[in-house]
């Protein structure tokens, strides 16, 4: 399925900022099931400067620095993306659950080993008792692996709720959890805390997922919005797996991938410095728009 992605975020400040320095992690990413040809970046005011370089977790950052009075930026990522169908592992045919654990734990430098640091708590994922309580229900002796996710992946979308009203951006996990509530972001968050406490390593995807008009209404431009997953190390051979609590399935060729890392703060789309403004408003529309 090949899409076209347009991405604006619009900064507008409550004073003028003088200078500016900003990191952008907007570009999809080249996956053996995904393929960018094309992804270009558009700034206004236009930055004096400007760079390109892979992070820790191998996503495309762009640094870019804007000096001079403004009170306001436009950031828009445009880019063309074409997503394969791949075929999933069979989750039975996966290693037992304290395999891969184990396996990630162990000396030196293999995938297993590389993996193991997607299983420790991040910024936004401490690994608690109450995370460890309800995740070990899925993940009995010897389980296989991905069995015990997909298990975990449904629990969690029959017993939370999603409300985008009940938290924001900087949410805690615990009151996400005490809450049952909350949007994809939360979703990803707490079964990666789930997952880790248990000892699986997994990790947080940022990307975009292609949603269709009610029945009889048209797509309205910027209505889409950025989405927000997990993957799961299956073993060497099964390798990362990806599954979406938020909607209860194992993404395909409606999903398109821009960045992982241990939690939302290592993915984050844009963030930045400013030297001078006070508060500021935020504006952010999305579009996927297939192509067939």
């Amino acid at each position: 399925m090949k899409y076209e992605l347009i991405h604006r975020t619009r900064y507008v400040y409550d004073g003028i900022v003088t200078v500016s320095h900003h990191l952008a992690r907007l570009a999809p990413r080249q996956l053996p099931s995904q393929r960018c040809p094309w992804h270009e970046l558009s700034i206004f005011p236009v930055p004096v400067g400007r760079g390109v370089r892979a992070d820790a977790f191998g996503n495309t950052t762009t640094y870019f620095e804007i000096e001079g009075s403004h009170e306001e930026m436009e950031v828009t990522a445009s880019s063309l993306v074409e997503v394969f169908e791949v075929e999933s592992p069979v989750a039975s045919a996966t290693p037992g659950w304290e395999v891969v654990r184990d396996a990630c734990g162990a000396h030196g430098l293999n995938p297993s080993s590389a993996a193991g640091c997607f299983r420790y708590a991040s910024p936004m994922v401490p690994l608690e008792a109450d995370f460890l309580a309800y995740g070990r229900g899925d993940f009995p002796a010897g389980r296989p692996v991905l069995e015990g996710a997909l298990a975990l992946m449904r629990r969690i979308h029959r017993d939370f709720r999603f409300d985008p009203r009940a938290t924001d951006v900087a949410t805690p996990v615990m009151e996400v959890y005490r809450k049952r509530a909350g949007v994809c972001q939360d979703f990803a968050h707490f079964m990666l805390a789930c997952l880790r406490s248990v000892g699986v390593p997994a990790r947080y995807v940022s990307g975009y997922l292609e949603t269709a008009p009610p029945e009889g209404m048209e797509r309205l431009t910027g209505a889409d919005a950025s989405h927000a997953w997990v993957s799961v190390f299956c073993g060497e051979e099964a390798g990362w797996v990806d599954l979406d609590p938020t909607n209860e399935l194992m993404p395909g060729e409606r999903h398109v991938t821009v960045a992982w890392g241990r939690d939302f703060s290592d993915v984050s789309p844009l963030r930045g410095v400013t030297l001078g403004a006070g508060g500021q408003t935020l504006q952010v529309a999305v579009d996927v728009i297939p192509l067939g």
